[in-house]
């Protein structure tokens, strides 16, 4: 499968026939599957640190990841994208099937699965740039042959930054405040116009005000986008999730799923002990 083959497989974004899996499914509505997961495991050498991960990622909903240091959160999340490929000793195996292509065959390009799937990390990292040239990046490099004036201004708009710096584009990203800086990587991540956007915590540096920021802008953005997020923040997840994915590590130390569900019957029913034991701070 060329380049070209796999855009033109997303773009037509077949809706998948889902067959029931281990895992509790999250249901809020029957909107399209985004991430359907089938017993993903993923390595670091000869170490498991996700076992057998089975669930499903529906569009346009915010699905938080919730579970105690070490059990492979982060993992998890750069599962989607490819981003454990740069590590030299990782490795997996089961699938993770993106709106029904398996993201691990080996005639994908991880490159194309970065574009269409971007991710804004823990610390806000613009680029020793300028605003302006932070946000056209991406789409230079993808060969964008439109308006990137334009461009820049939508996505700055989107990322609820463009009143704040549209008279200061050519001032370095890295001047701004951390909320700042990390509303202008939001902007970087859908100036190439993906599917989705991983955050893993993207608020943890962030004051409660910038966090409240982001939160709303999670809000506004799923209108566009799927977004799955990392976070240790119960209160966040609780605020700002539609779904709630609660992973926790079993005796060999390897991340597996507990329960995922609605965020609100996670917070106030949620279906196994070990779930209400981690949200009241029993544990983790």
């Amino acid at each position: 499968m060329t380049i070209t083959d796999l855009r033109q497989a997303l773009e037509v974004r077949p809706r998948m026939t889902i067959e029931a899996s281990e895992a509790p499914p999250a249901v809020l509505d029957d909107a399209e599957v985004v991430f359907d997961v089938q017993g993903f495991s993923a390595y670091y050498g000869d170490f498991r640190a996700l076992k057998e991960i089975t669930f499903q990622i529906r569009e346009h909903q915010i699905t938080a990841i919730i579970g105690p240091s070490g059990c492979g959160k982060s993992t998890l999340l750069r599962g989607f994208n490819r981003m454990n490929d740069l590590v030299q000793s990782a490795h997996s195996d089961g699938q993770i099937l993106y709106h029904g292509v398996d993201l691990y065959a080996p005639e994908v390009d991880p490159v194309e699965v970065r574009r269409r799937i971007g991710m804004v990390f823990q610390k806000p990292n613009p680029f020793p740039k300028s605003i302006y040239d932070n946000v056209a990046f991406g789409p230079r490099v993808a060969g964008f042959k439109g308006d990137m004036d334009e461009r820049v201004e939508q996505s700055l708009r989107r990322a609820a930054i463009w009143d704040e710096v549209k008279d200061k584009l050519a001032t370095p990203g890295t001047a701004l405040s951390g909320g700042q800086q990390q509303r202008l990587c939001i902007a970087r991540a859908i100036a190439v116009e993906p599917d989705v956007i991983l955050m893993d915590e993207p608020c943890s540096a962030l004051d409660p005000v910038a966090t409240l920021r982001i939160e709303e802008l999670m809000h506004e953005l799923k209108q566009n986008y799927t977004i799955v997020i990392v976070t240790h923040n119960m209160q966040q997840a609780a605020r700002a999730s539609d779904v709630t994915a609660f992973l926790t590590m079993g005796d060999d130390r390897a991340g597996y799923l507990v329960e995922m569900d609605t965020t609100d019957k996670i917070f106030t029913r949620p279906e196994h002990r070990l779930t209400e034991d981690y949200i009241t701070g029993r544990f983790g």
